[in-house]
């Protein structure tokens, strides 16, 4: 009788690879980078084992929004406070905080819970072309080849 091949948390090898984010759409983006993330390109995925890699998303800033989502497309939060939502549109977000834009948009395509919090945390996203993950000797990862 055959077995199927469930990853343990110990037996995991992990990479790290280089995105850059410049001219490529937000959406194309966080699904590739979460499908890394969540180790969905390694044929060891266990979906209730982290066998993820780290991403490192640089030039951020540069993310390509397509269509009117630069004026239409709102981001919603809320103060916790009687009448304190607060809202911002896409192109704003980009403008003051585009890491904060890859990584929602990421993090929502990841698990809501434990698990996908701890994926979460192997994102790592710069607004311009240096990071500070030399010493990982990371790999280039383009984009627009694997879409």
């Amino acid at each position: 009788m055959r077995t199927t091949y469930m990853a343990k948390p110990g037996e995991v090898e992990r990479k790290w690879y280089v995105v850059d984010a410049t001219d490529v759409s937000l959406g194309r983006l966080a699904s590739t980078v979460a499908s890394i993330l969540r180790g969905k390109n390694k044929p060891t995925f266990t979906p209730n084992v982290d066998t993820g890699d780290n991403v490192i998303v640089i030039n951020a800033s540069k993310v390509k929004l397509t269509g009117h989502k630069d004026t239409r497309k709102i981001y919603y939060h809320h103060t916790r406070f009687i009448g304190g939502i607060k809202s911002r549109t896409a192109g704003d977000f980009r403008e003051k905080n585009p890491e904060k834009l890859i990584e929602t948009s990421v993090k929502g395509m990841l698990p809501h819970g434990t698990l996908g919090h701890k994926i979460g945390l192997k994102l790592h996203v710069y607004a311009g072309p240096d990071h500070d993950h030399q010493a990982q000797k990371p790999e280039v990862l383009d984009i627009n080849n694997l879409i």
